[in-house]
């Protein structure tokens, strides 16, 4: 069992540990922040451009299929 004393002092030490840790981070030069800016939605002709076996990859991986459509089914949200 700690005593009441035995407490105290764990608690000074901790707080000398904290109070050395943050007087240290005040020495570290802050990161720049890296920002990106995105545009949302695509620019005109994008689209129309894409891996020539993109389509052959698609419907190879999709469950149910017909010959030129992938069907899918709605999902209901609860």
């Amino acid at each position: 069992m700690v005593t009441e004393t035995q407490k105290e002092a764990i608690r000074k030490e901790a707080r000398k540990i904290l109070d050395g840790f943050a007087k240290t981070l005040e020495n570290v030069p802050k990161a720049k922040a890296n920002v990106k800016e995105r545009t949302l939605g695509r620019k005109e002709g994008q689209g129309s451009e894409c891996d020539s076996d993109f389509r052959t990859r698609i419907f190879a991986n999709a469950p149910k299929k017909n010959k030129d459509f992938l069907i899918a089914e709605k999902g209901a949200w609860n």
